[in-house]
């Protein structure tokens, strides 16, 4: 919203301040700044001339004039123009030598086109006053010569652009600008909107309302006789200008002034294009409507119009239909004010995308009193300014509205500042407003009455302040206030005029706690274990493709195909929310490697989302205007998902580096199961490790992932086909397991161990196994034999070839024995790795080599 302070300063007796320090109070008041604009301080030497004599100039290629204007000096001016949209006797702007034009640009005397040229005479858009650039702009006739231009058109002014927020479309006009300003330094509001209307003597053109809940006032004025041909004075096209609107023709024109000043949109009919009675009311299926945009629109029965006989000839609150425009030729007119539903406005206007000024107004709610006095306003402009006849008589048509009670103890405002608020300072703020206060509590707005307008006002929220004790007072918010709905409401009122600097700045204090739970420990643990472990975390979108179960190859009968699709998603191509964390990390490892990126490894903690089998299909939707019962609540639990908690790593390229060192390692399967171990030794578990067959995974280069019996995820080589079809590097390795089930099974506190300060034993063994033998069973065994006087156990050595036998691997294991109270002797060792060798030999067939 554009402010020129001068049309400002016409409703409010502001002190002498500069437009800084009235956006300053604007601002401290709620009202968001955007920008501050002057005009006209740079410009001088600009005066009314007459164009004496005019001299058509030859042999160019554009029409040139030479003429002589009387600028009231003792010589007449002689200047070369290109306009011809003027004549001899006219009274046109002139910057003389030396002047200067908006934006610094300044005006000599030169020789152009053969003649001497001082000065030059003026458009509009060289004015500073619009874009228009057709031709001079020609003045009133008698405008005395040689008056300075700036102080007649009022070009030094400056315009404070306000972002106006959904809940105060008040501020989308002068009117309720200059109310906030006359609040903020305390002076007094002269209110265009009070005015005198006429005694109704009867309908003007005839009108219903068909749907109380599309419209609930409806007002026709009428004049007849207009001149279509009479201009908008100079004084409303500067201000239409400055306020951001191209001025079109003189009734367009003061329903744009009209609704710039009051806030309330209207919209002028040509009475002769009118057939029968206007009707308000929803669209019927099929119908279409010519809009003023040439644009042939079709219409939904959510659509509000108005109609006549013809059919729809306008979509209310958005924009006219063509049919019924006024023209060059209109001499009657019918005008129109009315007060529609703001939330069928906002959604008829994205609902085809055509967003006006006037739809801005009505979707943040119009004050539902101003119709009878806008329409007023604009039939007597129509007859002062464009000689019609204003007819007698107003068509107003109404749905009885009860105004919106709110019941709230005086205190309540205080306590939401945390500043104590007397009740007169209270009062006093909300009849700044324009509320009315008594005092008391209206029982019918403790228990939560209803206006027709459906509006819950106070209720339940209401009834529950009462019980503080404080002096209850019910409270009328004006109409031009719909925002005012509930007791928080006014409390941001009393607050935000008392000043929001005024509130101390107090530090909550710290609530006592236990800190993080074990689960949000082990997630940090475990991200900063993979991180150390050479891992980069990436957060992606949880949201994937039906495409993507084809591309991990999942079968048919997989659990992960049964996914929740949004109602909304962001995405048409992404509509399901993901059942695994490996499309989101294989989109990431692809864009990488694409940007040329060849050694990554990555990895991402977040839930999944897995419906459950028993659950309904749609969440309920509840209200807002009540605390949902237990059984809305267990209901909203049964729609949710099952989300575990799951992470997962994506492996290509090396990852051990290269360089002047030496050669590096390529990543594999091996990597992949290593970060599953990285991530079970955070959560204090041990994994067994063993082959399985599970997509997207390598059918033989897949491992399941174990705590006991409780499988907790897989790792390895992904499929070559899944490589293929999301274009990975080749031998792309992956895991994924889940935290959920590895909080389950974690252990207790752990106890620190006593250690023992006798020395190690440490026996080497080589075992041969069949080469399909897990390495971890092997060392199960050895774990059980060995007993406990076994302290660690690790491979260091795998061997395949002649010597071992086709078929087999030697797998050699170093062992350390610790005794915590003694040292132990070489018989005491070589029995206890005897007993773990005969262990390995019963149960996975292992022999010792040599």
């Amino acid at each position: 919203m554009r402010v020129p302070l001068s049309w400002l300063r016409e409703y409010v007796d502001l002190p002498a301040v500069t437009a800084h320090e009235v956006a300053d109070k604007l601002t401290a008041a709620g009202l968001k700044l955007e920008s501050i604009t002057s005009h006209g301080h740079d410009v001088k030497n600009v005066v009314v001339g007459e164009v004496l004599e005019i001299e058509e100039l030859t042999g160019f290629k554009k029409p040139i004039r030479h003429c002589r204007v009387e600028v009231g000096e003792a010589t007449p001016r002689e200047i070369v123009c290109g306009a011809t949209n003027f004549a001899a006797g006219d009274r046109v702007p002139v910057v003389l030598p030396g002047g200067v034009l908006p934006g610094g640009f300044e005006v000599g005397a030169r020789k152009t086109y053969g003649r001497m040229s001082e000065g030059m005479i003026c458009s509009e858009r060289e004015l500073g006053l619009g874009d228009d650039h057709n031709g001079i702009m020609v003045l009133p006739a008698g405008t005395p010569i040689g008056t300075d231009v700036v102080e007649l058109l009022g070009l030094r002014d400056d315009v404070i652009e306000l972002e106006i927020t959904p809940d105060i479309g008040y501020a989308l006009s002068i009117r309720g600008v200059a109310r906030e300003a006359a609040t903020a330094f305390g002076v007094d509001f002269r209110d265009p909107a009070d005015v005198e209307l006429p005694a109704e003597t009867g309908p003007s053109w005839p009108a219903s309302i068909a749907d109380p809940t599309a419209c609930d006032r409806f007002v026709l004025r009428e004049v007849r006789g207009f001149d279509p041909a009479a201009e908008s004075p100079l004084w409303m096209r500067v201000r239409l200008a400055r306020a951001g609107m191209r001025p079109v023709s003189l009734a367009v024109d003061i329903t744009n002034y009209l609704m710039l000043e009051l806030g309330q949109p209207l919209h002028a009919f040509d009475r002769a294009k009118l057939t029968g009675e206007i009707v308000v009311r929803r669209a019927a299926a099929g119908e279409r409507l010519e809009t003023l945009d040439h644009v042939v629109r079709e219409l939904d029965p959510d659509d509000i119009l108005i109609t006549d006989q013809s059919g729809p000839i306008s979509m209310a609150g958005t924009m006219g239909g063509l049919e019924t425009e006024i023209s060059d030729g209109s001499t009657d007119i019918v005008i129109e004010a009315a007060h529609f539903s703001a939330t069928g406005i906002s959604r008829e206007s994205r609902r085809h995308g055509l967003v006006s000024e006037a739809s801005k107004r009505f979707e943040r709610g119009v004050d539902r009193e101003l119709p009878l006095v806008a329409s007023w306003r604009a039939v007597q402009l129509l007859a002062e300014l464009g000689g019609a006849t204003v007819q007698p008589g107003v068509t107003h048509a109404e749905v009885e509205v009860s105004p919106a009670r709110i019941a709230i103890p005086a205190g309540h405002p205080g306590r939401v500042a945390g500043v104590a608020y007397s009740k007169d300072t209270v009062v006093a703020r909300l009849e700044q407003v324009g509320c009315v206060v008594t005092d008391g509590d209206d029982p019918a707005v403790r228990k939560g009455g209803v206006a027709p307008t459906g509006v819950v006002t106070g209720g339940a929220l209401a009834a529950r302040l009462a019980v503080t004790g404080d002096d209850m007072i019910t409270v009328t918010p004006p109409s031009w206030r719909p925002d005012l709905t509930d007791p928080n409401d006014l409390a941001e009122e009393v607050i935000r005029l008392e000043g929001y600097e005024s509130l101390p700045s107090v530090l909550p204090s710290a609530p006592a706690g236990a800190g993080l739970t074990e689960a949000q420990r082990l997630r940090r643990r475990v991200g900063r274990a993979l991180a150390e472990g050479g891992h980069v975390e990436v957060l992606s979108y949880p949201f994937i493709s039906a495409d993507d179960f084809d591309r991990l190859q999942l079968p048919a009968e997989d659990a992960r195909r049964h996914a929740m699709r949004l109602a909304n998603p962001l995405s048409e191509d992404e509509p399901l929310m993901r059942t695994t964390l490996l499309p989101g990390l294989l989109k990431t490892l692809v864009r990488n490697v694409g940007r040329g990126f060849t050694d990554v490894a990555l990895f991402e903690t977040g839930p999944v989302y897995r419906p459950r089998e028993d659950a309904p299909g749609v969440a309920p939707v509840l209200g807002v205007e009540r605390r949902p019962t237990a059984e809305e609540l267990a209901s909203i639990e049964a729609a949710l998902p099952d989300q575990p908690l799951r992470v997962a790593v994506v492996l290509a390229g090396e990852f051990e580096r290269s360089g002047w060192w030496g050669g590096g390692r390529a990543a594999s399967w091996a990597d992949a199961v290593q970060a599953a171990r990285l991530v079970a030794a955070e959560a204090g578990v041990e994994l067994s490790i063993s082959a399985d067959q599970h997509e997207p995974w390598h059918p033989g280069r897949c491992a399941a992932l174990y705590v006991g019996d409780t499988l907790v995820g897989h790792a390895g080589e992904l499929h070559p086909r899944a490589i293929e079809a999301y274009g990975l590097p080749a031998r792309t390795s992956a895991m994924e397991l889940e935290l959920s089930r590895l909080e389950a099974v974690m252990p207790g506190p752990v106890e620190t161990p006593a250690v023992s300060a006798y020395p190690v034993a440490t026996q080497d063994v080589a075992l041969i196994v069949p080469d399909f033998t897990p390495v971890a069973d092997v060392e199960a065994a050895l774990r059980d034999g060995a007993g406990e006087l076994l302290e660690s156990i690790r491979l260091f050595d795998v061997y395949a070839g002649e010597q071992v036998g086709e078929g087999n691997k030697s797998l050699a294991y170093s062992m350390r024995f610790r005794a915590a109270d003694r040292t132990l002797t070489v018989e005491e060792t070589t029995a206890a790795r005897d007993a773990a060798v005969a262990m390995a030999a019963d149960r996975v067939g292992a022999q010792l080599r040599g």
